[in-house]
């Protein structure tokens, strides 16, 4: 004689993959090498929870469910037990509990999780859209991007974009050198797309210094003579003015600062959209 446990209706105002990962959970504890599992998602009304007990209680099912609307969940506690279904709220006692211990009212509104995962998940691909886009590693970036930086080095592009990139917001960022054209990308972006960075010619030169020495050549190397530093910003000043892109000015501004600013420009042009 085969093993088998009862099958199981999982039951929920959402999607029900929480109820359903700790039903598996429980029979992995059984030897038993057959449990049917049948998913009842997004549960809005009583009708259709008065079939589900219906159904189980002819198929000899136990009810398994995450309801987080009060009124969904008494219904079926009621129905399930005037037809002898057994039922398992997987939810409700943690909810109770967090509930009694923090004296805050939970929002009892389906699918916050999913929600939440969601928001996770468009952090991710922001971030990864930030390293595939990178100091103008990809002219496509441009069309697909939220918000498109461009500047001289050390400008914080490549920081900015990661830290917009926590936010969802995916970010190209261009590297603007005299010796090499700027991509025809950039001049066909829609208005307002791409944001120009500058600083300072003093504090650029310090920035540059510093990073020679760290990387253990000398402050002396063109990188960051005072001329060639010249050169850049009037090349990038002229790329910008080229663009009729907004310029944010980076000199002694930290990272979330200027993130701000950013920030402010890409809402006002997409509520404008």
């Amino acid at each position: 004689m085969v093993n088998r446990l009862p099958g199981v209706y999982i039951v929920s105002d959402s999607i029900g993959e929480t109820a359903e990962m700790v039903v598996r959970a429980a029979a992995s504890q059984f030897n038993s090498s057959t449990m049917e599992i049948r998913r009842v998602p997004n549960i809005s009304d009583c009708e259709t929870l008065d079939e589900v007990v219906h159904q189980a209680a002819s198929n000899h099912f136990l009810i398994a469910y995450t309801l987080v609307v009060d009124e969904l969940a008494t219904h079926l506690r009621q129905e399930a037990e005037r037809h002898g279904v057994t039922c398992v709220d997987i939810l409700g006692p943690m909810i109770e509990a967090l509930k009694q211990s923090s004296h805050i009212t939970p929002r009892r509104e389906p699918g916050l999780l999913r929600k939440v995962d969601e928001m996770y998940y468009r952090r991710i691909e922001a971030v990864e859209f930030a390293v595939r886009y990178d100091d103008g590693k990809d002219p496509r970036g441009i069309e697909l991007a939220d918000i498109v930086l461009v500047g001289v080095s050390r400008t914080s592009k490549t920081p900015l974009s990661m830290y917009l990139a926590h936010k969802r917001i995916k970010v190209a960022n261009v590297p603007l050198v005299p010796e090499v054209n700027p991509p025809e990308e950039l001049f066909k972006a829609e208005k307002g797309k791409v944001i120009g960075l500058t600083i300072n010619h003093e504090q650029l030169s310090h920035i540059r210094t510093e990073r020679l020495k760290t990387l253990g050549l000398k402050g002396q190397a063109n990188y960051a003579h005072p001329s060639r530093i010249e050169e850049e910003l009037e090349f990038a000043s002229k790329i910008m003015k080229k663009l009729g892109c907004p310029v944010i000015d980076v000199t002694n501004r930290a990272v979330e600062e200027t993130a701000s600013k950013i920030l402010e420009i890409y809402y006002r042009r997409i509520s404008n959209i």
